[in-house]
């Protein structure tokens, strides 16, 4: 403990004690009353100051220092009064004088600041123990005294009386010392120096005032040394509060502080034994010795009263603690060392069905689980080991297992203590916390697995990926991830509880697949993944891509029985195995990627991951970051390729092809078109083209030049919301007729969501926007789709135009497709024109229109201005 110092005081104790000294030397030749008086009431007056400005500036240990060190200032202040009157009072012919009150004063208020100085502990004994305490050890001082020389000193005086007046200063002062001492001497404060000091102070004062009172009885002047003592102390007092403690001194033991005043009567009992022996009986000490009895069998009486009445507290505790443990639900064993259960409580039955008395004197061991016994059995050995001491008294937890009487092994926490009336036993208290643990693993069991298959999922997934790469290594280690191809379909026909039984379906089917020590988890929405742990030869690579197509056929083969209908479903797969130094999550990414691609090809087939697909990935994620800028920055283009009748060699249309120059380098459409339609920036992207292509034919119709536009739609600009509106605004801020756009979609869009995009395209029929169907004879339901929506053109797919003339199938084929256009009324467009023989076959055939690079390429707006009604074909030879 650390206190702040004042540099002043120092100077001021130097100060003081140079002035005693002076003081001394001055006066070494008047009497002792005179030197005693003069140095008490300097030094007290050194004293009462010191301990004021320490009140003031000090840092106190605690709240009641500074109170204290002012009760003994005032105290020190009531003494030097006394001291200081004393040569004058001493003169009277009064035994006790008012100099001897004043000093009595100053005595008890030093006392009570002695008390103060110190704190207290957290648990104090009563009033009247501490007071007998101060009595006998005050009696038994006196005793002691009064054999070596009160005694003598009594039987010279002639007035009896007046020798006891004389006695009550150092008496009072005697039981004053006696009270504050154990307090002091035991007290756990960071410092105790000034405290200490006023029991020497005190003690001091005791034996100056005795030695001053036998002076007075005899007549004689009290020595000088008795009368100098009290002003050495008060010096030791003046300098205590700024003493610092590097390390406070351990306070005495409470059981040697508590034994002191019986060890001091055991002394007095002694020494008046031994001084009875050999002397005739002293009524005196005769009076003390029955007053120290009568005080020693009241303090016995109350110290049975206290007994009692912490044996009924301990009895009052230990019942509330059963009561206590028995509505929680736990059962109370009380144990020997030896594990034999002395004591059962009436909890056991409710909770393990047994009877106290099935329990009674057995081994706890006995329904302790085996693998449990040996932690209980050490528990015991230290519960009951003397030199654990007090650390093991707040009890000791430990999990285990405790058989019930149906045979079961129930989860416990359990509690041991030692008992609280016998060390020899211990107290367990047994908690069955068998609905916490069921509930802890229903939570981890969900944590890691997914509630609709019942499969691991991606978290466990992921952290066995982890574990097998941290500890197998990368040799034949590998990952498939599976998709569902079509299963959003599902969920929006059937519904999604539809949707997750047929997900559990073919979670069993995918189970019988796979080995038994891979594993199988969903990884998310229609997505599973396996974990294949192989070795490092090359043919677990082949085992990993021929489970892989098991999976496939395991998901393909059989239609799905959903809602009393089959539906028939394949699977998209990628396979990606593992190398050296690659994360875990990189293989994932990996077949993920490989998923993807094989989805991209159609699906219902396998892909081995590859560097280049992630290259891809990365680029098509680059391309689709840009894009929102690059809207925004105008970097887009319009390009027009023509349209020409075959029969006249004139531009009836043009088509409305969009191009992208990021920066100075060009981007294919084929790299952006399926990024701008992932992102949806293909909707936006999609109504610029419009607006600007509708702007540049009506302006080139204005010129009397009847030509028409064709723009190509995606399914995502279809079923964006106010599609048909965005078409009529552009439509009217143009002043282009509808009659001259033709809209174009493809086959595949029709047949994905059939009902609503053909609800969406027949609003902008009645429009009278012209439709066409792109890519015509690549499709699924063309010929149904041509009933069921009214279209106005049909364009053929450039792969029928480019085997014309070379591939028999081919040319009877587009014969056919020109035939049915003709026959239903339908504007037929070839594309993909690019050589003399196939515009020949095309014409013959009766196609009308047609374009390609042979009729003429894609071109600004300024070279669509340069084209001339009458632009004739290239050579045709």
């Amino acid at each position: 403990m650390k206190v702040r110092r004042d540099p002043r005081v120092p100077l001021t104790t130097a100060a003081g004690l140079g002035a005693v000294a002076v003081v001394v030397a001055l006066v070494t030749g008047g009497s002792a009353p005179v030197v005693t008086a003069i140095a008490g009431v300097v030094t007290g007056l050194l004293a009462a100051v010191s301990l004021i400005m320490a009140a003031s500036r000090v840092v106190p240990v605690h709240r009641r220092q500074p109170g204290a060190w002012r009760w003994m200032a005032a105290g020190s202040l009531t003494w030097l009064l006394g001291v200081g009157v004393r040569p004058v009072a001493d003169g009277t012919p009064f035994v006790l004088t008012f100099a001897d009150l004043l000093m009595l004063v100053g005595s008890v208020l030093l006392a009570i600041g002695c008390g103060m100085s110190v704190k207290p502990p957290a648990f104090t004994r009563g009033v009247i123990r501490q007071g007998a305490d101060a009595y006998l050890g005050a009696a038994s001082v006196f005793a002691v005294a009064w054999v070596a020389v009160l005694g003598p000193a009594f039987r010279k005086a002639e007035d009896t009386g007046a020798f006891f007046v004389a006695l009550a200063l150092p008496m009072v002062c005697l039981l004053a010392t006696c009270a504050v001492t154990p307090a002091v001497a035991a007290s756990r404060s960071g410092n105790r120096v000034v405290g200490l000091t006023g029991v020497g102070l005190l003690t001091a004062i005791t034996a100056a005032e005795m030695a001053t009172a036998l002076a007075r009885l005899d007549g004689d002047t009290p020595p000088l040394a008795a009368g100098l003592v009290v002003p050495a102390m008060l010096l030791v007092l003046a300098v205590a509060p700024w003493m610092q403690e590097v390390r406070p001194a351990r306070p005495l033991p409470a059981a040697l502080t508590a034994a002191t005043p019986l060890v001091l009567v055991a002394a007095a009992t002694l020494v008046a034994t031994l001084y009875a022996i050999g002397n005739s009986r002293d009524a005196a000490l005769v009076i003390v010795a029955a007053s120290v009895v009568l005080v020693l069998l009241g303090r016995l009486f109350v110290l049975l009263v206290e007994t009692a009445g912490m044996r009924r507290l301990v009895d009052v505790g230990e019942q509330q603690l059963r009561r206590l443990a028995e509505s929680t639900g736990d059962v109370v064993l009380v144990c020997d060392p030896c594990g034999v259960i002395q004591e059962v409580g009436p909890g056991l039955e409710t909770t393990y069905g047994y009877r106290p008395d099935d329990l009674a004197f057995r081994p706890i061991f006995d329904y302790i689980h085996p693998e449990d016994v040996p932690a209980v059995q050490a528990l015991l050995d230290r519960m009951t080991d003397e030199d654990d001491g007090p650390e093991q008294e707040g009890g000791t937890r430990i999990s285990c297992r405790f058989r019930a009487a149906d045979g079961t092994w129930r989860p416990t926490e359990s509690v041991a203590a030692r008992h609280v009336r016998d060390d020899d036993l211990v107290l367990v208290t047994i908690r069955d916390i068998s609905d916490q643990v069921a509930l802890r693993n229903q939570v981890t069991h969900l944590t890691f697995h997914d509630g609709v298959t019942g499969l691991p999922n991606r978290a466990y997934f992921e952290e066995r990926a982890r574990d097998v790469l941290t500890r197998r290594g990368a040799g034949g280690t590998a990952v498939i991830f599976l998709d569902l191809d079509g299963f959003t379909s599902v969920n929006d026909s059937v519904g999604h509880a539809s949707g997750d039984h047929l997900l559990g379906q073919a979670a069993r089917r995918l189970r019988s697949a796979v080995r038994a020590d891979d594993t199988l988890a969903r990884w998310g929405g229609d997505e599973f993944a396996v974990l294949l742990e192989g070795g490092t030869s090359g043919a677990d690579a082949q085992t990993a891509i021929d489970l892989a197509e098991r999976l496939v056929r395991a998901v393909s083969n059989e239609p799905f029985r959903v809602a009393d209908r089959d539906i028939a479903l394949t699977a998209s797969v990628g396979v990606a195995f593992a190398e050296e130094d690659l994360p875990p999550g990189d293989l994932l990414r990996n077949a993920d990627v490989a998923m993807s691609r094989a989805k991209e090809l159609g699906g219902r087939r396998v892909e081995v991951f590859a560097t280049h697909m992630h290259a891809d990935v990365l680029r098509r994620l680059e391309i689709a970051s840009d894009l929102q800028r690059a809207l925004l920055e105008n970097q887009f283009a319009i390009e027009y390729q023509p349209v020409v009748d075959l029969a006249t060699s004139r531009v009836t249309a043009v088509e409305a092809l969009v191009r992208w120059w990021r920066g100075s380098t060009f981007v294919p459409p084929e790299q952006f078109l399926g990024p701008a339609e992932d992102t949806g920036i293909i909707v936006p992207l999609s109504e610029w083209i419009l607006r600007e292509a509708c702007r540049e034919v009506a302006a080139w119709r204005a010129s009397s030049w009847d030509i028409g536009l064709a723009l190509n739609l995606s399914a995502r600009q279809i079923m964006a919301p106010r599609f048909v509106e965005t078409v009529a605004e552009a439509l009217s801020e143009s002043g282009l007729p509808a009659s001259a756009l033709t809209l174009e979609v493809i086959e595949e869009m029709l047949v994905e969501d059939a009902g609503e995009m053909i609800s969406r395209l027949s609003e902008l029929r009645t429009l009278g926007v012209r439709l066409a169907i792109d890519d015509f004879g690549t499709g699924y339901a063309s010929l149904a789709f041509l009933r069921q929506l009214p279209v106005d053109m049909i364009k053929i797919d450039p792969s029928f135009v480019s085997g014309l003339g070379n591939d028999d199938t081919l040319t009877l084929l587009t014969r056919t497709i020109v035939q049915l256009g003709n026959d239903l009324g339908l504007i037929v467009v070839a594309e993909g024109i690019e050589r003399p023989e196939q515009l020949d076959l095309l014409r013959k055939m009766g196609c009308t229109r047609g374009q390609g690079y042979l009729v003429a390429r894609p071109m600004t707006a300024r070279g669509v201005d340069s084209l001339m009604p009458t632009t004739t074909l290239q050579n045709t030879a």
